[in-house]
């Protein structure tokens, strides 16, 4: 009796599936004037083609976020920006003129009954007309943080009214007064989360963090800082506190310093000279997200592994049965 000859069943064809993109998370930090920083960070995403899967901002960051969330680019905001700050006179007016009030008050503090700025109006100012009106309306998912006056907690806004949540996170003491949403009364979200990374943590293949907050500079030929540079100064000590605590405890995948720690929180209309001292901040940002992005693709192409073809396990499942029944006989003879 012969002895049928099986063929060998062949190798599936290996199958190329397209490479799933991993997805970015990014946290735009606070520091006034120096998160114009920002900037050149969402022109590096546009420049690499990239898009965050969601956004967190903080202060100024959830100023800029807001206005990228909306489908602006990296180049409008510049723009936008630009011609807020050299252009429209009324608004350099108010900054110009809040510093030097701040400088006077803080000589005679019981002159102080109200603050420098509203945020609603300053917002009216300088947001740019294309930006959403509700969270509902973005183009990207976006969470703001504030601070709770009363309960000394950080609030999260990532539904309803966009302007109310923006200018709640703006609100710093001194410099704009507190707003109030719901009975509630916000200020600067800074002052609790300076670099909201953590509540973006998880939401994404990678987390993002830009830092923005800085550090005082000692100033040449001066033995201490101005009174009114240390009120601004000593909020950014407590919230660059606050960032190298989390720091400790948890890292994001990619961490950018901005290198703008010698403007201090109202210089706006220095906007040329922060960017130019952010552009090797935004290279730096570039190459190491080019970095990390091609580690986590190949950690993605090692997990894929394609099954085969449903009609070669079929005919695998054919040839193999004859072979485990002669077996199973050959066992019970």
């Amino acid at each position: 009796m012969t002895k049928k000859t099986v063929a060998p069943v062949p190798a599936p064809a290996k199958t190329k599936l397209p490479v799933r993109q991993p997805t970015i998370a990014l946290a735009l930090g606070g520091g006034g004037a120096r998160g114009l920083a920002h900037i050149l960070v969402l022109e590096a995403f546009d420049e690499m083609g990239l898009r965050p899967k969601i956004i967190a901002g903080v202060s100024i960051g959830a100023i800029f976020g807001a206005a990228y969330a909306s489908g602006l680019s990296g180049k409008e905001i510049r723009a936008h920006a630009t011609e807020v700050l050299k252009k429209r006179f009324d608004l350099v007016r108010d900054l110009i003129s809040a510093r030097v009030r701040a400088e006077r008050r803080i000589w005679n503090p019981l002159s102080i009954g109200s603050a420098f700025l509203a945020p609603d109006t300053l917002l009216d100012i300088i947001l740019p007309k294309r930006i959403a009106r509700d969270f509902a309306h973005l183009d990207i998912p976006l969470k703001i943080v504030a601070s709770d006056f009363y309960a000394q907690e950080p609030a999260i806004f990532s539904a309803g009214p966009l302007r109310q949540a923006i200018a709640a996170s703006m609100a710093l003491p001194v410099v704009f007064e507190p707003v109030v949403v719901g009975g509630r009364v916000f200020i600067d979200g800074g002052l609790v989360n300076p670099l909201p990374f953590d509540i973006i943590a998880g939401e994404a293949d990678l987390t993002v963090a830009i830092d923005v907050s800085g550090s005082p500079l000692r100033r040449a030929g001066r033995a201490k800082p101005k009174a009114w540079e240390a009120l601004f100064a000593s909020s950014f000590i407590f919230e660059r506190t606050i960032i190298k605590e989390k720091l400790r405890s948890r890292q994001p995948d990619v961490y950018i310093d901005a290198g703008t720690s010698r403007y201090q929180l109202l210089d706006f209309l220095k906007i040329e000279e922060i960017l130019t001292a952010a552009t090797p901040a935004k290279e730096r940002f570039k190459a190491q997200l080019a970095r990390v992005l091609e580690a986590e693709t190949l950690e993605i192409l090692e997990a894929i592994e394609p099954p085969p073809p449903a009609k070669d396990v079929r005919r695998l499942k054919r040839l193999t049965r004859p072979r485990l029944l002669r077996r199973r006989r050959s066992r019970k003879s």
